[in-house]
């Protein structure tokens, strides 16, 4: 918008949209190196938009520094650091590998429930009044709010190693459903309590600690997902710490 506003021509249009990305990610999440590397990686997949990296990097790191200017607490946890092994990291791998696989069920999901909704009610008011219905039934069913909103306090208790088997599953047909059927809403943060939950039920099997578990699920989700590699092992070492790079990585 402002772009327009301004006359850009289309190369400088196209900055000032990867600018504006970074800066709304990073004051969301509070992670200004991930922000940059996600919209430069996620505006085409493959390839790079090098032209676009010192604007993102000033225009990420201003809005992080105005939300904690503003009160806003970046996301943070804790994580223990494993000795590094080979073990270990063919159990963060083996647990990437289930990430994987989760990440198709979501886009198939995603594209499937939209397709399906589309052809079976027509009218898009209608299909959106039924789709919160669903969405209200299936919060009854489930017997709390934990799969509605951003579910951060999820996140964090699977950090902890609390995550019911389930919890991946609800939240990802919810999603589902909710985008489905007309509402707008991100994929992002759905997809880190997908991870964060899969992988602290997935990293107890493979033998990972809850907390690696989990971080390594909710940045395998995320690159899955959203096929943007290099943001999510910034988002691990911002999010996490840095001990465990090998093992985001």
């Amino acid at each position: 918008f402002l772009g327009r506003h301004f006359q850009l021509d289309d190369r400088d249009l196209r900055v000032a949209t990867l600018a504006g990305m970074a800066a709304f990610f990073s004051a969301l999440f509070g992670t200004p190196l991930a922000a940059v590397f996600f919209a430069l990686e996620v505006v085409s997949i493959g390839v790079l938009y090098y032209s676009g990296l010192i604007p993102c990097i000033t225009s990420s790191l201003v809005a992080y520094a105005v939300s904690l200017r503003f009160g806003i607490e970046p996301m943070r946890f804790a994580v223990a650091a494993p000795d590094t092994g080979a073990l270990t990291l063919a159990r963060a791998a083996a647990l990437a590998l289930g990430c994987a696989l989760v990440s198709i069920l979501f886009c198939e999901a995603l594209h499937r429930t939209e397709h399906l909704t589309e052809r079976l009610v027509k009218n898009d008011y209608l299909r959106a009044f039924l789709g919160g219905c669903l969405v209200i039934a299936l919060t009854l069913l489930a017997g709390c709010r934990d799969y509605n909103g951003a579910g951060t306090q999820v996140i964090e208790r699977a950090m902890a190693g609390e995550a019911s088997y389930a919890a991946f599953f609800i939240k990802l047909v919810m999603t589902a459903v909710t985008i489905g059927v007309g509402y707008k809403g991100g994929e992002i943060v759905p997809a880190m309590f997908i991870g964060a939950t899969a992988g602290c039920v997935l990293g107890d099997l493979f033998g990972l600690v809850p907390g690696l578990g989990a971080a390594v699920g909710l940045l395998g989700m995320f690159c899955g997902s959203l096929n943007c590699p290099i943001s999510a092992i910034f988002l691990g070492v911002e999010m996490f710490g840095g001990a465990n790079i090998q093992y985001y990585a």
